[in-house]
């Protein structure tokens, strides 16, 4: 199988993942293997999984203007994949990473699941060593703009494995969408808030999301200062009444799609 690097601007042709930058080999842009063509001769089919709608529903807005080359056939909240698909793209907020992966082995094990990509801000070595050895084709980070996460996709499909560069914490890409975000919540915050309000402990957030037990704590204080709470609690009863608690329900033909 074919392996490149996918970076914001650039991919690169890679053999291997440890190299320092990320990537090894000569560098590529991204127009040089984007615009794949499916070997059906029509866009690729995706299906969105996680636990939350409104994250789910951003993702899917970032593919609005490449309908002629990747369409969202279902958006799955806590819900098994129904349709056959090219591409399950398995979104990381307030979810397992790979070393935790009960949920992304189901995928794999799923017959309507082509290829399974995972979608995440986690890009350490050993979270990507483990999605290998489970079998994933593809570990994206959720940094890249949209028109580089459409190639990426295009070039999974088509049975590439396609691998993002571990780099430091940057912004999500514009457009996606998390609970509080319109409340002036972070991204991060909200992940954090949303595992709160699952009824994680610190230790198992900072199990989940790979950060360490002062950094889930200082961002605990910056939330609980957002939302006006001052214990866990008041947290959590935040988190129920304002998105932070998973859905459990499928949206099929987002747009009008397959």
């Amino acid at each position: 199988m074919a392996e490149r690097c996918a970076a914001a601007g650039m991919g690169c042709a890679t053999s291997r993942l440890n190299h320092p930058s990320g990537c090894i080999g000569t560098p590529l842009r991204v127009k040089s293997w984007g615009m794949i063509t499916s070997p059906t001769g029509r866009p690729v089919t995706v299906a969105l999984v996680d636990d939350y709608d409104v994250v789910l529903k951003g993702v899917a807005h970032l593919f609005d203007e490449y309908r002629d080359r990747v369409v969202v056939a279902e958006i799955d909240a806590n819900t098994s994949v129904k349709d056959v698909v090219d591409v399950v793209l398995y979104d990381t907020f307030a979810q397992a990473e790979s070393d935790h992966h009960d949920q992304i082995s189901e995928l794999l094990k799923n017959p309507r699941a082509r290829r399974v990509v995972v979608y995440t801000w986690n890009l350490q070595p050993e979270l990507i060593d483990a999605a290998r050895r489970l079998g994933v084709h593809g570990y994206l980070s959720k940094t890249l703009p949209a028109a580089e996460l459409v190639a990426a996709i295009e070039a999974v499909s088509a049975g590439e494995m396609v691998i993002s560069p571990q780099r430091g914490r940057t912004a999500s890409a514009p457009g996606l969408d998390w609970p509080g975000r319109r409340e002036g919540i972070t991204d991060r915050e909200s992940e954090i808030l949303a595992l709160i309000t699952q009824g994680r402990s610190n230790a198992d957030i900072a199990s989940l999301t790979h950060l360490s037990p002062n950094t889930i704590k200082s961002y605990i204080r910056a939330v609980y200062r957002k939302i006006g709470a001052t214990n866990r609690v008041e947290a959590v009863l935040y988190g129920i009444s304002h998105g932070f608690a998973p859905d459990t329900h499928r949206i099929e033909h987002w747009q009008g799609g397959p």
